[in-house]
């Protein structure tokens, strides 16, 4: 049948998880993962470059991707809305309940598929740098992967795409990119994909932790399974999760805030990811890698040629503009360059003004403070260097751009509310009540979460050259601190 498979698959399809064991696929399912869209996903690592400080931790948003989905088919098998195996693996088949399940699990499937090289690294470069997002006769959107993602979903109507895979399966891919974006009609079916407690992160804590070696994203993943509980509030289905399972729910959120502050977070391991996305945007403005408008002219037109946009493709530029000389001219990117390939040479800014805080989400004026103290010191550092420095030394400042929470506060809550019911918004967790009554888990009064829910923690982080460290610790710019991590 050539390249691309033709003809409709018949056969479901098995794939051997490491934390769930087997997962079904559905034919559609095996025919979308089998494509060269999904494939490339094997060729990009799932958390960056945190596996420099975690060796193990080379898994892909393929296998990540895959169990989002199995997760999904989960949750929906516990809220009574799932069809029976048979049904769902019928490829023939159509109904309003199997195609709901269905089309839920392929919004989880393909979450990730505009991913870019090494994650969430490089695409904030791309963000950063706009190349469709203010063009002249642009829709404004944002160069992400999400927007990635729903450009291949709808406009790959060949043999081999995903719109004409979804097409022949009897699946309408604007469904199913809405889904993807969580903005699908069905509340439920959004809080599935894209919640405070989702299919998403709920395989992530667990992958990570399992891949890294480290116990912070551990929580309970049957229990939590067990008690998802769908209710009707006015005019939809939301899903809440029974107050039964509250402490269960509060060790997820807790897992999920000490990863993104120990690890995602951590200097050690996120000063290569912010080093590659200075690369990433200097390459983008030397036009030598491909841009925004390049991706989707390759989506359109080849997906062979896009499968190569993987971390193979930019770690492959940047040892070829360090080796050719290329990079000669720019001695702080050359040093860039060096410091990522190798893995050295990199050294984290400690001061008062660079300390990890707990602040309050609902303070802005308490969270400008910080972040001006912070800026201020960035400004020193950079009017040192620019006057005594040379062309080799370099700074990043990493300064927080998301917060990272427990849950959202409620008056972020309320003032994102335009129903005029908070239950009917998206993101945050439900708790419902055998007597019926559903709350809002920061309304929960014996929840631990409620107590916390309006905590933010303020993790600013600088990174410079070696030899720019030591200009500024002679400077007394900062204080010269060797960390034990650190010591040879």
């Amino acid at each position: 049948m050539g390249l691309f498979q033709a003809e409709k698959q018949k056969k479901p399809h098995l794939i051997f998880d490491p934390l769930y064991g087997f997962i079904r696929m559905t034919p559609v399912e095996r025919e979308i993962i089998h494509s060269p869209f999904y494939q490339r996903l094997r060729w990009i690592k799932q958390l960056g470059f945190s596996f420099y400080v975690f060796p193990g931790a080379e898994h892909s948003r393929f296998g990540h991707s895959i169990g989002v989905m199995n997760n999904a088919h989960k949750m929906i098998q516990s809220v009574g809305r799932a069809v029976s195996d048979h049904e769902l693996m019928d490829a023939d088949h159509h109904s309003k309940e199997k195609d709901y399940h269905q089309m839920i699990r392929l919004g989880a499937l393909m979450h990730d598929l505009g991913t870019f090289c090494f994650s969430h690294t490089t695409e904030a470069a791309y963000v950063k740098f706009g190349d469709t997002t203010n063009k002249s006769g642009g829709k404004g959107l944002k160069d992400d992967h999400e927007n990635l993602g729903a450009y291949i979903i709808k406009n790959t109507d060949y043999r081999g795409g995903i719109t004409y895979i979804l097409k022949k399966y009897g699946y309408e891919p604007q469904r199913i990119s809405d889904l993807v974006k969580g903005v699908d009609p069905s509340v439920m079916a959004n809080q599935i994909l894209h919640s405070e407690i989702d299919c998403d992160r709920m395989d992530y804590l667990l992958r990570d932790a399992h891949y890294t070696g480290l116990k912070y994203g551990s929580y309970d993943r049957d229990y939590l399974l067990y008690h998802f509980e769908p209710r009707r509030v006015g005019d939809h289905d939301i899903l809440t999760i029974k107050h039964n399972a509250l402490h269960c729910v509060e060790d997820f959120l807790q897992s999920r805030f000490a990863w993104y502050s120990q690890v995602i977070r951590s200097a050690r391991g996120a000063k290569y990811d912010a080093i590659a996305q200075s690369l990433c945007f200097y390459l983008l403005e030397k036009g030598v890698i491909h841009r925004y408008s390049d991706l989707l002219t390759q989506i359109e037109k080849s997906p062979v040629h896009f499968w190569s946009f993987h971390d193979g493709y930019f770690m492959g530029l940047i040892h070829e503009q360090f080796m050719s000389g290329k990079l000669d001219k720019d001695p702080g990117i050359k040093d860039m360059a060096e410091t990522l390939l190798f893995a050295q040479g990199a050294r984290h800014v400690r001061c008062p003004e660079f300390k990890q805080r707990l602040l309050n989400q609902d303070d802005p004026e308490e969270q400008e403070k910080y972040m001006r103290r912070a800026e201020g010191k960035v400004e020193e550092i950079s009017r040192v260097l620019e006057k005594k420095g040379e062309k080799h030394h370099w700074y990043i400042a990493d300064l927080p751009e998301k917060q990272i929470i427990f849950v959202q506060s409620m008056k972020n809550i309320v003032a994102k509310n335009q129903s005029g019911n908070v239950l009917h918004e998206r993101d945050p967790v439900k708790i419902s009540y055998e007597t019926g009554e559903v709350k809002l888990l920061a309304e929960v009064e014996n929840s631990v979460i409620s107590r916390l829910h309006n905590t933010t923690n303020f993790i600013p982080n600088v990174f410079c050259s070696q030899s720019a460290y030591e200009l500024l610790a002679k400077e007394g710019v900062i204080e010269d601190i060797l960390p034990s991590e650190e010591r040879v």
